[in-house]
């Protein structure tokens, strides 16, 4: 189930939960969770729901900046990614997990952040010994990502807050066009664990951000990342540059289906995708590095 396909309702949505809950802590106190009468409790009673679509409300209960990506921002996303045109970064973020050959690599794989959950199903899909649990704030990805492979797990989760995780409890975590929190990630990532990181670069959708007045690419991106990551070693960092075809309607979900969908003005979005092409040449451009902790 990497291409985005979408298992069928209901079908292991509280298997996937039951799998990876020897990971899970409570993110209000940090003890473990376990299931009793439906809910995921702690020793200490704090009580989370699952909800009927399969994913746990793991939310700490505090302030959150915002109630994450809105349904139609998920559906653009959902819709984009089926056409296939960001499968190589998926394959890339697949291949920069260590260890594919050998019999041990299994534990949790994180998706921070983790929205449909396209790319956690790509990962586990390559590695049968792998976990996945991806936990995103908005309530409309968990549950697309609820039922994206029967090995992902999903949950409602704030980036920015203590992670629903046991310390020293991910064997590999993604972040994938996302926030980080790096205090929680050295927290939760085994000493042999990895972190996958992907970042766009400044030719990433030149076309359309050139075309469509879209967000630009903060030039210190690099350097805010190097920062962010100072608890961490880069093993390795490779670039990933192509170019794909995109119909009026691709542009369309790129475009809405992140922080842009806040910030173009939509009357003029719409007349400058209809100025475009029946198909629009754009550029992808990323870079997948992989880190481990600084001992």
């Amino acid at each position: 189930m990497a291409d985005g396909a979408e298992q069928p309702e209901g079908a292991g949505r509280q298997d996937a939960i039951d799998r990876v809950i020897e990971y899970l802590g409570c993110p209000l106190c940090g003890l473990p969770l376990g299931r009793i009468d439906g809910q995921l409790r702690c020793a200490a009673r704090h009580s989370y729901n699952i909800a009927r679509q399969g994913y746990a409300s793991l939310l700490s209960g505090g302030k959150h900046p915002s109630a994450g990506d809105t349904a139609e921002m998920v559906a653009a996303r959902a819709a984009f990614l089926a056409t296939g045109h960001y499968s190589a970064i998926a394959d890339a973020v697949s291949a920069a997990i260590p260890d594919a050959v050998i019999p041990d690599d299994a534990g949790l794989c994180l998706d921070l952040a983790g929205g449909t959950g396209y790319y956690l199903a790509t990962v586990v899909e390559a590695h049968p010994r792998l976990l996945g649990l991806s936990i995103d704030l908005s309530q409309h990805a968990a549950r697309r990502a609820a039922r994206v492979h029967p090995r992902v797990a999903s949950a409602t989760a704030d980036a920015w807050q203590r992670f629903p995780l046991l310390d020293r409890s991910v064997r590999h975590a993604l972040s994938i066009f996302g926030p980080r929190n790096p205090d929680e990630l050295a927290r939760v990532l085994r000493e042999d664990g990895s972190l996958i990181v992907v970042t766009p670069t400044g030719e990433h959708l030149r076309e359309l951000r050139d075309g469509l007045g879209l967000i630009g690419i903060d030039e210190r991106k690099e350097d805010r990342l190097r920062a962010q990551l100072e608890r961490f070693e880069a093993v390795g960092v490779d670039r990933l540059e192509y170019r794909v075809a995109m119909s009026r309607d691709d542009v369309l979900w790129d475009v809405t289906m992140g922080p842009n969908a806040y910030h173009v003005d939509a009357e003029r979005l719409r007349l400058g995708i209809e100025r475009l092409g029946e198909a629009t040449q754009v550029t992808v451009s990323v870079t997948v590095g992989r880190y481990r902790l600084l001992g």
